[in-house]
């Protein structure tokens, strides 16, 4: 525990981050599976819904990381 006591933030940063897009990334490859038709029947709605979804998720996650550098619009 000592060690982890004196991780700074950046450390602790990757570390915990690596772990959690690893397992993101290991979910989206078992989400793949679902796409055998020989085991699985779908819609293309089912499947615009699903992508949708993640891709919003997505958005909101990043949007979180950039926070002030975003570009404002403008005409």
């Amino acid at each position: 525990m000592e060690q982890k006591e004196q991780e700074s933030r950046h450390e602790r940063f990757k570390r915990i981050a690596s772990k959690r897009t690893n397992d993101i990334l290991e979910k989206i490859r078992i989400l793949g599976n679902c796409s055998n038709k020989s085991s699985y029947e779908y819609t293309e709605e089912e499947i615009n819904k699903i992508f949708s979804e993640i891709d919003k998720q997505l958005k909101l996650t990043k949007a979180k990381f950039l926070g002030g550098k975003r570009e404002r619009f403008r005409l």
